[in-house]
């Protein structure tokens, strides 16, 4: 995006809030259930003072890293395997392909019955969530790799390691860094679900509480937080695929 249309966003946020400031302090908007932008700050202010409102948000972290680093290795890796071995790719991507297209949120239930209300019972649901779509992303991934160029390294004397080394990773690394990037997407999601749908700690958990209360001032920067945050994940996850790109440009 360039300067002048980041200028162009920002001014546009910046009035849409405005208008919610002023709407609301007239009355035109219940303040009850949007409290004004002015309002929402001090509550996010406060929040982020309190002891308990940054272990929840700790809590969730540590769930959210923990799944990605589970989902991500095990995900790229089923797919290159479906991808790399015809038969067993034959048998299992009409499941993989299925799974992939069901609601996940039906399962919740049944990771509850297994795991009880507990952290690995969250991130196993967000392991289960994010996986289809790496797998799905290993699979296009080995399936961008130029054959013509594998078959050459072979013919020259190429080893594995070098053809992966040399040829497989520089091809597939955009399409596995983006499909990192969306499973990061589905992980939070998925966390942020369990914690809402039944747990005992976690910032989800605690939006839940405010929203049942309604506590909006509370809710809304709780949902200010976990935004913010999440846009920041993704654009460190979009700087290291950047940072990639460039190595793959030069290999």
């Amino acid at each position: 995006m360039r300067r002048h249309e980041r200028l162009i966003v920002a001014a546009a946020i910046l009035g849409l809030l405005a208008l919610w400031e002023v709407l609301a302090r007239i009355g035109r908007i219940d303040a009850t259930l949007a409290p004004a932008p002015a309002t929402i700050v001090e509550s996010l202010v406060r929040l982020l003072g309190r002891p308990e409102v940054r272990a929840s948000l700790a809590v969730t972290g540590g769930e959210v890293l923990a799944a990605f680093l589970i989902a991500v290795p095990t995900g790229l890796l089923l797919g290159f395997l479906l991808a790399e071995v015809p038969v067993l790719g034959a048998l299992v991507r009409p499941l993989v392909n299925f799974l992939f297209g069901v609601p996940k949120s039906i399962f919740l239930p049944i990771f509850i019955l297994v795991f009880g209300v507990s952290i690995p019972q969250k991130i196993a649901f967000a392991v289960f969530t994010t996986i289809f779509v790496l797998v799905l992303g290993g699979i296009a991934a080995v399936q961008s790799v130029p054959r013509e160029l594998v078959l050459v390294s072979r013919v020259y004397g190429a080893s594995r390691a070098q053809i992966i080394r040399e040829i497989y990773l520089p091809a597939m690394a955009p399409i596995l860094l983006e499909s990192a990037r969306l499973g990061m997407v589905f992980n939070i999601t998925a966390v942020l679900l369990c914690e809402i749908y039944g747990a005992r700690d976690g910032i989800g958990y605690r939006i839940a509480a405010w929203g049942e209360n309604l506590q909006m001032p509370q809710l809304y920067a709780a949902l200010v937080i976990v935004a913010v945050l999440a846009v920041a994940i993704n654009e460190i996850l979009r700087a290291i695929e950047t940072r990639l790109g460039a190595w793959r440009q030069r290999a």
